[in-house]
């Protein structure tokens, strides 16, 4: 099961994209209470969004981003293209997640 939740809604060539993508976003910075050990870090590095095959935004991201980010986006499109979202974590875990519009 995918950790991004998408919606999609059409207004005239205009797509509005909105994702919530359950993601822990540690710094690296932060201690475990219980142990006093640091948190390793694990954030989104790297995030598109494309359409129809076509990536519309490419987004680069860090640390300062909150845990399960929302992102909301306006593309290009009609409803009935298909709109992708995928992001790549900076310990190399991906996640891809496709919705009809």
């Amino acid at each position: 099961m995918s950790s991004i939740k998408m919606r999609i809604s059409a207004a005239g060539d205009v797509l509005d994209v909105k994702s919530l993508i359950e993601q822990v976003m540690e710094s690296g910075r932060m201690k475990d209470k219980a142990t006093g050990q640091l948190i390793p870090a694990n954030y989104i590095q790297t995030l598109t969004v494309a359409v129809n095959d076509k990536v519309m935004v490419e987004a680069n991201l860090s640390v300062a981003v909150s845990k399960n980010p929302y992102i909301n986006v306006k593309v290009p499109g009609k409803k009935g293209d298909k709109v992708t979202i995928a992001y790549t974590t900076n310990e190399g875990k991906t996640d891809t997640q496709t919705e009809t519009a």
